[in-house]
């Protein structure tokens, strides 16, 4: 499953409750042990006991598990990386404490949360999440803490919902961020997935935000090959994707910036297991990535699992060297 994949983020986790399963789609549970050496299970190494790490199945996330399990790791536990690759699945395996730790998107989860705790409907009414990263994070705590969940900082680093062009019609038309693009009274067709439509992060959004003047929806998907090819032609001019996509610049493709913060704060934060994996030790150990890690990072690590095929306990092992995070 790609990131992309849950792109409309916070809105469609609020309607993914409604009809079914998330976007980050799978209906089974799914051990693998990670490669590279960051896979334990007895605690052996340092006798702190064992942890589990949940991944959402796909690049990115698989890269954030290895990150978490590999500097856990090196704190002294035995660590395993379960997949599951659906948030209805492993959220509730999180609260049970068959996973003790998963690297989460908080404006997301915040509203995942929202949607469970209180209804789709009403969830859907009143968001929790917002641009504003505090304060969405805020709201996630309350949601998470009576749930036995503990919610750890967020960092620098998000992976939300973005809004790309040619680099040859930015220069063109004078683009860096999109209310450049609202200025110049430009039409645009979107490249994305038909929902776009009605999603209020993507065309009503632009809309109502900036003042784009939305000329229709070229419906090949979030960030999907398809919809960058379809910018590249010139078929549509502008493609939803996230801010860490790691292909754009094969397709010739820059992101605008949301300067006016229509989408959701969906920084990368760990979520843990309060009663399990909620010490003060363990958060330390997670901190050191949160603190360090960036969106620029997130991209180049996810460029290398996609496009050089190399894997993420690799690349993650090579980073927390490079940034001296773990021994050598």
């Amino acid at each position: 499953m790609s990131r992309t994949a849950r792109v409309a983020g916070a809105a469609l986790a609020v309607v993914a409750l409604t009809g079914g399963l998330a976007a980050c789609g799978g209906d089974s549970l799914e051990d693998r042990g990670s490669s590279g050496g960051s896979s334990g299970s007895s605690g052996k190494d340092g006798g702190k006991g064992s942890l589990v790490v949940g991944s959402g199945g796909f690049t990115e996330a698989n890269v954030l598990a290895e990150l978490y399990a590999q500097v856990l790791k090196d704190a002294g536990y035995g660590t395993s990386i379960k997949t599951v690759e659906n948030r209805e699945l492993y959220e509730p395996s999180l609260e049970k404490g068959d996973i003790d730790v998963v690297p989460e998107y908080a404006a997301t989860l915040a509203e995942f949360l929202n949607a469970k705790v209180n209804g789709p409907k009403q969830a859907q009414e009143k968001p929790v999440a917002s641009s504003d990263v505090n304060a969405t994070v805020d709201a996630l705590e309350k949601l998470a803490g009576p749930r036995g969940l503990k919610v750890l900082p967020a960092g620098d680093a998000v992976d939300q919902n973005a809004f790309a062009v040619t680099k040859d019609y930015a220069e063109k038309n004078k683009l860096k961020t999109l209310s450049d693009l609202g200025a110049r009274k430009l039409k645009v067709k979107i490249a994305a997935g038909d929902e776009c439509a009605i999603r209020p992060f993507c065309a009503p959004g632009l809309e109502k935000t900036y003042g784009i003047d939305v000329a229709g929806i070229d419906a090949k998907g979030v960030g999907s090959v398809p919809s960058k090819q379809a910018v590249k032609d010139g078929s549509a001019q502008l493609v939803l994707t996230t801010t860490t996509d790691a292909t754009l610049e094969q397709f010739g493709l820059v992101l605008l910036e949301d300067d006016k913060k229509l989408q959701n704060a969906d920084n990368v934060l760990p979520v843990v297991n309060a009663k399990d994996a909620g010490s003060a030790e363990i958060t330390e150990a997670l901190e050191k990535i949160t603190k360090t890690l960036t969106t620029e990072d997130l991209v180049e690590l996810n460029r290398k699992v996609d496009a050089e095929r190399a894997k993420p306990a690799d690349v993650a092992k090579a980073y927390l060297q490079e940034k001296k995070l773990i021994g050598g």
